[in-house]
């Protein structure tokens, strides 16, 4: 692998907790170059010839294995789109860590735009944690806009971990699924916003088979002048269960819209949707005022605490 400097060793600790080379499969990329890859005995990672992008190809019968994707910016002015496809075949068992880090120190606007397309083989279960993080002081944005595409055979099993908490001015999320008999999807989204940053995040899920089942959870706060907007659906296209949940605290001129979405096309599908958004509670921030902190170490308690 390339030799890194400090600034990409400090993203690739913030987005997927690297501090050396890691262990399984990865593809390293830094300003939309490939700066280290290694491929296993059961994961196969390849470049596409048509488009900026990766075929990450999962045996059956995997266990207990990983594979690590994470890109990392540190040009300003730098804009990329990039295609990534997963193949996890029937019965295996892996984590995916993905994420991207930007740090801009320039006056132009730096932006990975990013597809990530998951067939999911049948019985097999992933876990996928996506980080987006972003530092510097230049006046050029920190753009990241994922797009997401699932597709979960039966029996299967997918958990997201989709995390946003610091630096990043405008991200546009958008994720789709399609399952199909008993399969399931966990989706936990923690963001934070602040300054006049914003950031957009929509899921589709469409339960097709019989026994399907979604869980897509958002735990957000918006701080300063920023704003979010949060689109859930779900879809019931068969015997399924479905919940959808966007909890969020609301700071100083932050503003929040929160849509979710049900549609019902089988008798036995059971959907359910929650919203909530308010401010800290004012006894909250008291009761941890008497224990001696400020007013501002409180209330960074108690965000730390809702976003964990």
């Amino acid at each position: 692998m390339m030799e890194m400097d400090s600034i990409q060793k400090r993203l690739l600790q913030e987005i997927a907790d690297l501090h050396t080379v890691p262990e399984g499969a990865y593809n390293i990329r830094s300003n939309s170059q490939a700066i280290g890859r290694r491929s296993t005995a059961n994961i196969e990672i390849t470049s596409k010839t048509d488009v900026s992008g990766m075929d990450i190809r999962i045996k059956p019968g995997t266990k207990n294995q990983s594979v690590h994707i994470p890109v990392i910016m540190t040009q300003t002015g730098l804009k990329e789109l990039v295609y990534n496809d997963f193949y996890i075949g029937e019965d295996s068992d892996v984590v995916i860590i993905a994420g991207c880090g930007i740090d801009n120190c320039g006056s132009q606007d730096s932006e990975h735009d990013g597809i990530h397309r998951f067939y999911v083989g049948k019985n097999a279960r992933v876990k996928y944690v996506e980080k987006h993080y972003g530092s510097g002081t230049g006046a050029g944005k920190r753009i990241l806009n994922p797009g997401t595409e699932v597709y979960m055979a039966e029996g299967s099993t997918m958990e997201m971990e989709m995390v946003q908490i610091k630096g990043v001015d405008d991200t546009n999320r958008t994720t789709t699924a399609e399952l199909d008999a008993g399969a399931k999807l966990i989706v936990r989204e923690r963001l934070m916003t602040h300054g006049s940053q914003r950031a957009l995040s929509g899921y589709v899920v469409n339960l097709n088979g019989a026994g399907a089942s979604a869980d897509v959870v958002s735990r957000s706060v918006a701080r300063d002048d920023s704003f979010q907007r949060f689109d859930a659906k779900i879809v019931g296209n068969a015997p399924c269960s479905g919940h959808t949940e966007c909890d969020s605290i609301i700071m100083d001129h932050g503003r929040i819209l929160a849509v979710p979405g049900l549609e019902a096309n089988d008798v036995d599908a059971a959907l359910v949707h929650e919203a909530a958004i308010g401010k800290i509670a004012g006894e909250q921030l008291t009761k941890l005022m008497t224990l001696g902190l400020t007013e501002q170490e409180a209330e960074e308690q108690i965000i730390n605490g809702f976003l964990k």
